[in-house]
Formats: C-alpha cells, structure tokens, sequence
C-alpha cells in the first residue's frame, strides 16, 4: 500500500485504468479549516471535486465510480452539518442529474433508505430510474452506507430463508453471501483511494475490498483532480495483483 500517488507520465486520456475505482472522499473539513473557512464550503468545494471526477473517469474509461458519500457513522455529527451534507446532496441531484444522464451515467445508490427524509428517497430514486439503461459509467453513490450493516443484512436474508426451510445451511458460503449484497452485480473494485492521508477503511466495502489495491493521497478531497486521479491510477498499475496466490516468474 502506498500513501502517494505519483503523478501520471503524461495528460492523455489513454491510460491502464482499472475498471472499478472506489473513493472515500476525506477532508473536506480539514481543507476549510486551514483556510479559515466554515466546514460548509469545504463540502460544498468537495461537490466541486466530484464532478471533476466523474468526469475524470469516464474520459479514462473507467466502467464503475463508486464514492463513499454519506456514512452511517455520519449521523454522529452536528444537525447543522447533517443539514448541510443534505442539502448539497439535493442540490447535486437537481442540478447535475440532467447532466450525468445526458453523458450516459448510470446512478446506483446503495445503503440503507429507511428513515430518510421522503424528499430524498424519492432524489434517490429518481436519479436510479432516469439513468438505469445508461451504459457509459456506473457511479455508485454509498449513502447513509455501513459495511458491516450491509453485511449483516445479508446475514439475516440467509438466516431468514434457513428458517424458512428454503435453504440449507450447508449451502451458505461466500457467493451465497455476497448475492444478498447491496448490489452484487457490480464488480468489487480493483483501486480503493482515500484522500486526505488517513490509511483505514472506515466501514467501506470490507467484504468487496478483500482483493483491491489502496491508494493513499495525502491531499485533501477538495483539491482532487483528474491529475491526482491518474496518478493513483499511474501506481495501481505499479502493482503485481496476485489475488493470494505466488507471483508470476519471470523468464530467464
């Protein structure tokens, strides 16, 4: 694991991107503070970075985007943050919505919807139906998302159709598992980045990461770009994927 990226050899959009990249996207309240600003416009900034990467990635071919949005574990913080975090998402929906179908985005969301506000289940919702048949990139929005939660999730389906007597117990295995999953037709991604230079996965996809490369950048989300995502890219191609079992030999 590395906690730099460095930068990509050249500005062309021809690159060896991976086909699914996850992000957590940390610091948007560290950037504002070392500036003297309110944690507020270091999300709003943030949402400025965002688009700069989905677009990003679809001019490097990136098949799946998926962004650490809004965790379960964000509910912790202050009403008028949570406030705040609602709002821009709103915003980003109503105003970018058009343009991402427009540039054959596809939306998913996953994590858990009940108890949100109606007014943002339906966002949600309709950002997934106007988009569904897009093929050009998936962005997958993690939202009011926990890992462990989804995992237990699961659990409890597979426990659920054992009592049922639909399945027997010695059926129950990782696949089993893994197709009761948020969304377990989208590949589990190849490149994890994380921002701001912390180095953990904070309740982020702990089952689909169980093979991914990491890339720590010790900037902060705000000031991520197409540069910096090509550099992350630039050192997961570095990396020999083995997926636990030996390296290849190298001829003699």
């Amino acid at each position: 694991m590395s906690n730099a990226a460095a930068p990509a050899a050249n500005g062309s959009d021809h690159t060896d991107a991976p086909p699914h990249v996850a992000i957590i996207m940390d610091g948007n309240g560290r950037w504002a503070a070392s500036r003297g600003l309110p944690r507020a416009e270091g999300h709003r900034r943030g949402v400025e970075a965002l688009r700069r990467v989905v677009r990003a990635a679809h001019e490097l071919g990136i098949q799946y985007l998926t962004i650490f949005s809004f965790s379960s574990e964000n509910w912790s913080r202050p009403a008028t943050e949570i406030g705040d975090l609602f709002g821009l998402l709103r915003r980003f929906i109503r105003n970018d919505l058009a343009s991402l179908h427009r540039d054959g985005v596809r939306v998913r969301v996953i994590g858990e919807r009940a108890g949100l506000e109606p007014d943002i289940c339906a966002l949600l919702g309709e950002a997934e139906e106007l988009t569904r048949d897009n093929t050009s990139l998936t962005l997958v929005v993690a939202f009011n998302y926990g890992s462990r939660q989804e995992i237990a999730n699961a659990a409890q389906q597979l426990a659920r159709e054992v009592a049922d007597g639909k399945r027997d117990p010695a059926t129950i295995n990782a696949d089993a598992l893994g197709q009761y999953l948020d969304a377990p037709d989208i590949p589990d991604p190849d490149l994890i980045i994380r921002t701001s230079g912390e180095q953990r996965l904070s309740n982020f996809l702990m089952w689909q990461a169980a093979y991914s490369e990491f890339v720590f950048v010790p900037m902060h989300w705000p000031d991520f770009d197409k540069s910096a995502l090509e550099g992350a890219i630039a050192e997961y191609a570095r990396r020999e994927r083995r997926f636990g079992g030996l390296a290849a030999k190298t001829a003699s």
